[in-house]
C-alpha cells in the first residue's frame, strides 16, 4: 500500500482528496497546522471512509520540523495543498503569502530530493494565466504577470518545481485549478472558511443563512453578457478525483516529461449573477446582494479548455453547477444545525 503525504489535508480540497485517496486504497498521512480548518474534519473523514488517516500537526514554514517529519515517516508521494489562498488578502499581506506559500514548498522539495523521493502533485491555480488573451484557456496560453501576490506564488512555485525536476530525479504534476465549490455528498466535509469568506460561494451560503447581511458583487461593468465576472466552477469531488488520476499517472510512469501541468475545470464559464440565479433556483431563496466596485486583482473571465486533462489523465468533471451549489447549501445548513 503506497503512503501519500497530503499537506493541508484537513482543508477544503485536501479533505476531499484524502477521502478519494482512501477509497482507492492509498494510505494517507495528513500534515496541517489548523490555521484555516479544525480537527473535526479528521473525524468526519473517518466517518465517510471508515479509516482515520494519520495526522501530524506541523507548520511547514519551520524547516527543522519538516526535516524531522521526513526523518520519521516513509512517503511514496506528496500532494501539496498547504498554502494561503485568498487573492484579496494577498494584496494586503504579500510577505505572509511569499513566506508561507514558497518557503513551505522549498522545504518540502529539499527533503524529497535529499531522500531520493519521487511523485509530487502541486496545487496550482488558473491565476497563473492572469487576464488571458483568449478563451477558453488551454495549457499553451502564456503566463502573464500575476495580478496578485497569491497568483505570483503559484507562478513562482511552478518555476521552483520545474527547476527542481530538471536538476534532480523528481517527477511532478501541477494542477491549475479553476474555481472549486460544493461539498461531499455525505455533507460531512465541505468549505468552512474561518472569518469572513474570501470566495464567492461560501459568501453566498453565509448570506443565505443570515450570517452575512448581504453579498457584495464586485463590479457589473465587465465586458461580459451581464457585466459580472465569469469563472469556471468545478465540484470539489471532481477536482479531488483529478489528483488521484495525476498521482496514478506518475506511479504508472506515463508522464513523458518530468514536469507536467494541466488545467482542471469544467470547460464552462458562469458569471456571478448566473451563479446567484442558479443558487436561488436550487435553494428556493431570494439572495440579498449589492453591486459594489471591482475588486483589485480580479480578471474579467477565466474558464478552461479541458482537452489535455481529459486525455492525459483519463479524467473529466462530471458534476453540474446545480449539484455543486445544492451540496454547498446543504453543507451550510448542516453547519447551522
Amino acid at each position: 500500500m503506497k503512503r501519500i503525504l497530503v499537506t493541508g489535508g484537513l482543508g477544503f480540497i485536501g479533505s476531499h482528496t484524502v477521502v478519494e485517496l482512501q477509497k482507492e486504497g492509498y494510505e494517507v498521512i495528513i500534515v496541517d497546522n489548523l490555521l484555516n480548518t479544525s480537527m473535526d474534519v479528521l473525524e468526519n473523514i473517518r466517518s465517510i471512509t471508515g479509516i482515520k488517516p494519520t495526522y501530524v500537526n506541523l507548520d511547514l514554514r519551520i524547516k527543522e520540523a519538516v526535516t524531522n517529519f521526513f526523518d520519521t515517516n516513509k512517503i511514496d508521494g506528496v500532494i501539496h495543498f498547504a498554502a494561503f489562498k485568498a487573492v484579496g488578502e494577498s494584496i494586503h499581506k504579500p510577505l505572509d503569502y511569499y513566506e508561507n506559500n514558497l518557503g513551505s514548498l522549498v522545504y518540502l522539495l529539499q527533503e524529497m530530493v535529499a531522500r531520493n523521493l519521487d511523485n509530487f502533485i502541486f496545487s496550482s491555480s488558473c491565476t497563473v494565466y492572469g487576464e488571458a488573451d483568449s478563451l477558453p484557456i488551454n495549457e499553451k496560453a502564456p503566463i502573464k504577470p500575476a495580478l496578485s501576490p497569491y497568483g505570483n506564488t503559484k507562478q513562482i512555485g511552478e518555476e521552483i518545481i520545474k527547476d527542481t525536476c530538471k536538476a534532480y530525479d523528481l517527477n511532478a504534476i501541477s494542477l491549475r485549478y479553476f474555481n472549486p465549490i460544493g461539498a461531499h455528498e455525505s455533507i460531512k466535509i465541505g468549505e468552512l472558511p474561518l472569518g469572513v469568506p474570501q470566495n464567492l460561494i461560501p459568501f453566498i451560503m453565509q448570506t443565505a443563512a443570515g450570517i452575512r447581511k448581504e453579498l457584495a458583487v464586485f463590479g457589473d461593468d465587465y465586458p461580459t453578457t451581464d457585466g459580472t465576472a465569469i469563472r469556471d466552477y468545478i465540484h470539489v469531488v471532481d477536482l479531488a478525483k483529478a489528483h488521484i488520476a495525476a498521482l496514478q499517472r506518475l506511479f504508472d510512469k506515463k508522464n513523458p516529461s518530468k514536469f507536467e501541468f494541466f488545467n482542471i475545470g469544467t470547460g464552462k464559464g458562469s458569471s456571478v449573477l448566473e451563479v446567484i440565479n442558479v443558487f436561488e433556483k436550487v435553494s428556493g431563496l431570494s439572495l440579498n446582494y449589492k453591486i459594489v466596485a471591482r475588486r483589485e486583482g480580479d480578471v474579467t473571465a477565466a474558464y478552461t479548455d479541458t482537452t489535455m486533462a481529459n486525455k492525459a489523465l483519463n479524467w473529466k468533471a462530471e458534476r453540474s453547477l446545480e449539484e455543486a451549489l445544492d451540496a454547498a447549501w446543504k453543507w451550510q445548513q448542516a453547519q447551522q444545525k
